[in-house]
């Protein structure tokens, strides 16, 4: 009988960011398939035991272990070692010792690693189907960290991060069966990075659940005020989004706010630095931090933005606005891998003054903008169910649906 083994840096529960929603529905599909033993990494003891509490019941086995690597030992340990710096920051003894002991016992017969920092996990020799979903090319976004940013000794991190890595990633997807990511734009870059073709590099898109994310749920009265809306979700301590943030409220706002001198700027999302909560300082500006659940202020907002500079894959944070049917601004970068039409199901500009004059129009015209939101809905339950998604798991792991 089929078992598979699930490597996951991050405990996939609660789903609330976008690698553990990707994760999360991957985890599901597999159970679908084969009972799952889950290993897995967490950021702190309270994900850790919320995840176990959720997933224990769904596994056949479960094993989360806390990782503590401090990211200057990282570095100086990567260097030292010619390996990548993401591998050590994800490296846990522990759970190392608990896989190979595991897969010793001979009941795995497939492996899933989830994120690039696990294929270290995957055990020499095992020889039953391995699926990597690296999900978006790390290695690549190490190399654009490096050319946006010349200071010494940042470039010099980015530029060995993007070399070493990327050359990992090349050896790893070699000896697995295949390799995913999250786009056909991430793939068809691995494929010229890594030399490999089309029978081993694949893309299995994100997708959104349509029936939470639905603008007819009732939720609860947020975001309240006198001006227009526009609002940010994501990560505030992830480097890409705390960029995004900064540029639209530093440079953007203050251009719609002379046509909607009211207009109000909230950014939605956990762990904001230091840097983002500074942002609170300029008229129009609210930082919310962590909140329960995004889907009130997605429904309070005018507009949901997305100026993001750098972006690799599918953005969830797009997908799940366009769920709730809101009208969205993206950039180019934002908005690539995600199969829409600009100007029928979202906006897309990329400075500052395209952004700032897409979001005073749906402000201004507030009949167009919720066409385009119900054009966005209907676009999002037509493309991106996660079932229809995720269906190539059973194929490329040679297990029946």
């Amino acid at each position: 009988m089929a078992e598979i083994l699930f490597l996951v840096h991050r405990a996939p529960w609660p789903p609330d960011r976008g690698d553990r929603i990707r994760s999360w529905h991957m985890f599901e599909a597999l159970a679908k398939l084969a009972p799952v033993h889950v290993a897995a990494l967490a950021d702190n003891v309270e994900d850790a035991e919320t995840a176990r509490a959720k997933m224990a019941p769904l596994c056949k086995s479960l094993v989360i272990e806390v990782r503590k690597a401090s990211r200057a030992v990282a570095l100086v340990q990567a260097v030292l070692r010619g390996e990548p710096v993401s591998n050590q920051l994800f490296r846990n003894a522990a759970l190392a010792r608990l896989v190979d002991n595991l897969v010793k016992q001979g009941d795995i017969t497939h492996i899933v690693a989830f994120s690039g920092q696990m294929a270290q996990y995957i055990p020499v020799g095992f020889d039953g189907p391995v699926l990597m979903d690296f999900v978006d090319v790390d290695s690549a976004k190490f190399a654009t960290y490096a050319e946006q940013d010349k200071r010494q000794p940042l470039n010099w991190v980015h530029k060995r991060e993007a070399g070493v890595l990327g050359a990992y990633e090349a050896a790893v997807a070699r000896r697995v069966d295949a390799s995913l990511f999250v786009s056909e734009a991430e793939a068809t870059l691995f494929r010229a990075q890594s030399g490999l073709h089309a029978d081993k590099v694949r893309a299995i898109e994100n997708g959104i659940d349509t029936d939470r994310f639905d603008p007819a749920t009732t939720l609860e009265a947020v975001g309240q005020g006198a001006g227009p809306l526009a609002v940010f979700t994501g990560q505030m301590d992830y480097r890409p989004n705390i960029d995004a943030v900064r540029w639209f409220a530093t440079d953007i706002l203050p251009l719609i706010r002379q046509r909607h001198g009211e207009a109000r700027f909230v950014i939605v999302g956990r762990a904001p630095t230091d840097e983002v909560r500074a942002l609170e300082a300029l008229p129009g500006v609210t930082v919310t931090g962590e909140v329960p659940d995004v889907r009130p202020w997605l429904a309070a907002a005018d507009a949901v933005v997305a100026p993001l500079l750098l972006a690799r894959g599918v953005q969830n944070k797009l997908l799940e606005a366009m769920a709730m049917a809101r009208p969205v601004v993206a950039s180019a970068a934002a908005a690539t891998g995600i199969d829409t039409v600009p100007g029928e199901h979202l906006l897309v500009a990329d400075n500052a003054t395209g952004i700032a004059e897409a979001v005073c129009a749906l402000f201004d015209d507030r009949a167009a903008a919720a066409k385009m939101g119900q054009a966005a809905r209907a676009r999002m339950i037509e493309r991106y169910g996660w079932d229809a998604r995720l269906a190539p798991l059973g194929e490329l792991l040679g297990l029946p649906a």
